[in-house]
């Protein structure tokens, strides 16, 4: 128990002294310290009282905060971590930064993993998220040290010869550097309309920097001015941003010369020379059209007469209508000079086929001069109006499905004989014995459709069996010698006489026409 007391009675005379006098106080609380502050504090480490309010732990936030001036500021304006981070306006200071664990001590502790960076004053978004700590905040500064300001990490991406007026994030993003969303309207002096909304930024800003360009359209365009400056620099007066080709200038209010249909597509130095303001224009369409005067001045100067401003080939004249002599058929698709060789005023044409067609004539005049008699202006090889029945020979049977030409070797009609051989010599396998009447066995429906009847047309008629065998079963040579056949049966059946003559010629004694197998009765 003495031991105790002993103790007891120290404890009470250390705390007197203590509370006694700030420097013995000092001294006895610099005695029992856990261990060496961290290097940023080792300035104060023998003045406790800087930290530290004896046996007051409640006063030692705000002791905190005295020296820590930025961090008070952020918890009272609730700016950065300390000004966002829960329980940051109650919790004491030593909840997180815990001190006297030496001089190199890690008092802030903090977890680059797990922070979370939507508490302090700049929230990571889009491409942001994927950057690693350390290439925003250099290892020379504390955390909140690093800037905010874009250029500040992004210097090497401006492609700006010279900071914009303009902060970045008025054009870019955080998701894609050169993702730009630049609202030139609200931003300039200058809305882009028409055709320059679609325009990038470096076709015109070429070094990108933005201040100080010239709005005027020869400041872009001046490559693009076909009038080569004699139009003067104030483009806006005929053109527009909607299309550099879609002119303002309204040539008939402005002219005496209205554009209709294809004048109105024409480029302006297509009519007009280098100096359109002093052109003193023809207005006559030769003054343009010399060229394209296929009639070579022979249908004078009126060209509207017959052309229209929609197309020069579309030809307003109607040949029905202003003519005697309505183009039908294939004379309405013939070009005007195939028939008027000459000038049309000058010379009138005849109006009969053969004044055209004279050279066409394959019938060499033989038909005369009434062509429309076969042919028709639809197509000049075309004669199904032509019928051959009405001539001298009527097309029968097969006939009827030959071509001409098959028949008639030229145009010259009256030149073709009308003989059967003249034709079908080729066909004649009686090698011309019967003359030239082919029509006695023949017709013209078939060829081989022959109605020769052996009974009554020669001395030999066919009976028994010998009315099924073929001709060239008896007429085994040429047909030629036909007319030299004997009558009597050895002549064609000598070589099936089994009695080698002994019995006469004179078979039918024994034998029928029917069968030669069969035998009558000799009774």
């Amino acid at each position: 128990m003495s031991d105790i007391r002993l103790a007891v009675t120290g404890l009470l005379i250390m705390f007197a002294f203590c509370t006694s006098t700030p420097s013995a106080a000092q001294s006895i609380e610099s005695l029992v310290m856990p261990g060496d502050v961290i290097e940023g504090h080792a300035y104060l480490e023998e003045d406790c009282s800087v930290c530290h309010i004896p046996f007051s732990r409640s006063e030692q936030r705000a002791l905190c905060l005295d020296c820590h001036e930025l961090v008070a500021i952020d918890i009272e304006l609730n700016l950065g971590y300390h000004g966002r981070a829960p329980n940051a306006r109650s919790d004491e200071c030593s909840a997180c930064h815990t001190e006297h664990e030496g001089r190199g001590a890690d008092i802030v502790d903090l977890d680059e993993e797990t922070f979370d960076h939507d508490l302090s004053d700049f929230e990571l978004l889009g491409g942001h998220v994927e950057v690693a700590c350390v290439d925003c905040h250099l290892p020379n500064l504390t955390y909140r040290e690093a800037s905010i300001e874009c250029d500040s990490c992004h210097i090497e991406d401006m492609p700006h010869d010279e900071k914009p007026t303009v902060l970045c994030i008025d054009c870019h993003n955080e998701s894609e550097w050169v993702d730009v969303h630049f609202d030139h309207d609200e931003g300039t002096n200058y809305p882009l309309e028409g055709k320059h909304a679609e325009v990038a930024c470096r076709d015109c800003h070429e070094v990108e920097v933005f201040a100080g360009e010239d709005d005027s359209c020869v400041a872009c365009h001046a490559e693009d001015d076909s009038h080569n400056g004699r139009s003067g620099d104030l483009c806006e007066t005929c053109h527009n941003p909607t299309s550099w080709n879609d002119s303002s200038f309204d040539h008939t209010r402005d002219t005496e010369f209205q554009l209709l249909g294809r004048h109105n597509e024409l480029a302006c130095n297509d009519c007009h020379s280098e100096d359109p303001f002093a052109d003193t224009m023809d207005m006559a369409c030769v003054s343009c059209h010399l060229e394209d005067d296929d009639h070579n001045g022979h249908n004078g100067v009126e060209c509207d007469s017959c052309h229209s401003n929609d197309s020069w080939t579309d030809q307003l004249f109607d040949h029905a209508r202003d003519t005697e002599y309505a183009l039908n058929g294939a004379h309405a698709e013939v070009a005007c000079e195939s028939c008027h060789i000459e000038p049309i005023f000058e010379v009138a044409l005849e109006e009969n086929c053969v004044s055209c067609h004279l050279e066409d004539d394959a019938h060499e005049g033989s038909q005369g001069t009434d062509c429309v008699d076969c042919h028709n202006e639809v197509s000049w090889e075309d004669v199904s109006s032509f019928d051959h029945d009405l001539t001298q020979f009527p097309l029968l049977g097969e006939h009827d499905n030959i071509a001409c030409d098959d028949c008639h070797e030229t145009k010259v009609f009256i030149d073709t004989n009308s003989e059967c051989v003249d034709c079908h010599v080729e066909d004649d396998p009686h090698e011309e014995i019967f003359a030239d009447n082919c029509d006695v066995c023949h017709n013209p429906v078939a060829w081989d459709l022959w109605f020769f009847d052996h009974n009554t047309q020669t001395e030999f008629e066919l009976q028994g069996a010998h009315v099924e065998v073929t001709c060239e079963g008896c007429h085994r040579s040429s047909l030629a010698t036909m007319q030299r056949i004997g009558f009597q049966c050895l002549d064609c059946h000598r070589s099936d006489d089994v009695h080698d003559g002994e019995f006469g010629a004179d078979c039918g004694r024994c034998h029928s026409d029917t069968s030669f197998e069969e035998v009558r009765s000799l009774q």
